[in-house]
């Protein structure tokens, strides 16, 4: 792929979601991935929803979107035969990403200190690769609860509610990605040399992004609590009805947008009220303030409210579907989605990059592969394996 991290190679040795995410990333900024799997099982991803039946089988769309961009290559790393060929590829890649417990890589003997010094290495785990909790097995959910996440989720009077997809998994993904580029440009456009070993965990990747709730609890004492779709600091804020079963956010807490949303509720009197003149007033009165709005929206169908709202220059989001996103014309015109043509599914809509590089081509990511379908392309090209030695090692189960 085209991109300014074309000429990087990518060794995704992760499962599930974290680490692979992280690889492609990359992948989506030009560098070329490969996924290194267990032969005959690969990817958990591979097996979860939902599926969509094939000439092939159930196939997984979870794993047409998280495979994609990459290539496929099965080695059994439990085998030393596996252990060397991976050690070679290494040496031959850029960056290798894995999100296995704590000294698993060791006890493969493709830990970092078994590898290139010029490689840059993203380990992601649940706790850490150090400290008392660093051995313990963890999944997204324990990133968002030890992170302090999900206890802020959710209505004040009811249980903490886990965000509506695996955020930790992704938001580390993310930092691991940035870490890995920072480490990329020290080794190379520094001219150091030297590679990396990144640490990062699912539940540091959920503490960064606590905003004020670690310094409050310092210098104030507060323990900051579930507060539902308001914010106690600000109001008119909530998550809207409207007359079609649909919900509307607006955010109209400063001075300038509640005055815009008085007029376009046709409401100025409210601006001049001494329960709503200031943002501090308004917070006080949260609960009359936005039952006023709430009664305004449900009066009107949510492209009602929102045409309204966006002529009187209002913030407004409707809470979109899936269906909704794959028909409104601003994602259609910037094209954020793509449709990738899977090797089993066929095309398949998806989610495109996030960001993109302003007057640079974008590509469209290859389809997820199948289980080692680039294997033997891959270690031929790459290594030099004929015909005869990938043979050999096929026979004994090692790719």
């Amino acid at each position: 792929m085209n991109g300014p991290l074309e000429g990087v190679r990518v060794l995704d040795l992760g499962t599930r979601i974290a680490a692979p995410f992280c690889a492609g990333i990359l992948g989506e900024q030009g560098a070329e991935v490969l996924k290194i799997e267990q032969p005959g099982q690969g990817d958990f991803m591979r097996e979860i929803g939902p599926f969509v039946s094939t000439d092939e089988g159930d196939h997984s769309l979870f794993w047409a979107v998280e495979g994609r961009g990459r290539r496929s290559v099965t080695i059994d790393l439990r085998q030393p035969a596996g252990q060397d060929l991976f050690r070679r590829l290494a040496a031959a890649s850029d960056v290798v990403c894995e999100n296995f417990r704590p000294g698993t890589l060791e006890r493969w003997n493709v830990g970092p200190a078994d590898l290139d010094p010029r490689l840059v290495v993203v380990r992601i785990s649940a706790f850490g690769q150090d400290g008392p909790y660093a051995h313990r097995p963890g999944l997204d959910r324990l990133g968002i609860g030890y992170g302090g996440l999900l206890h802020l989720t959710g209505e004040p009077d009811r249980p903490p509610v886990r965000p509506g997809v695996t955020s930790s998994d992704y938001l580390t993904g993310v930092f691991a990605a940035q870490a890995a580029t920072a480490a990329l440009y020290r080794r190379d456009a520094r001219g150091t040399g030297r590679g990396a070993v990144i640490d990062a965990c699912l539940y540091a990747s959920v503490l960064r992004i606590l905003e004020w709730t670690i310094a409050a609890y310092d210098r104030l004492g507060v323990v900051r609590e579930r507060e539902g779709n308001r914010l106690a600091t600000s109001a008119p804020l909530d998550n809207y009805p409207t007359a079609d079963g649909r919900f509307v956010c607006l955010v109209a807490g400063s001075d300038a947008n509640f005055a815009r949303l008085c007029r376009a509720m046709e409401r100025e009197d409210l601006t001049t009220d001494p329960r709503f003149r200031t943002l501090s007033d308004r917070a006080a009165h949260a609960d009359q303030i936005n039952a006023l709005v709430a009664e305004w929206t449900a009066t009107m169908t949510a492209a009602e409210v929102e045409r309204v709202a966006v002529e009187h220059d209002v913030p407004v989001a409707t809470a979109y579907t899936a269906a909704d996103i794959t028909a409104d014309a601003h994602m259609v015109a910037r094209g954020d989605l793509l449709r990738v043509q899977d090797p089993v599914a066929g095309p398949v809509l998806q989610q495109g990059p996030a960001v993109r590089f302003v007057g640079e081509e974008r590509e469209v990511p290859a389809g997820a592969p199948r289980l080692g379908e680039h294997t033997r392309e891959v270690l031929g090209g790459v290594l030099g394996l004929g015909a005869a030695e990938l043979d050999r090692l096929a026979a004994d189960g090692v790719i």
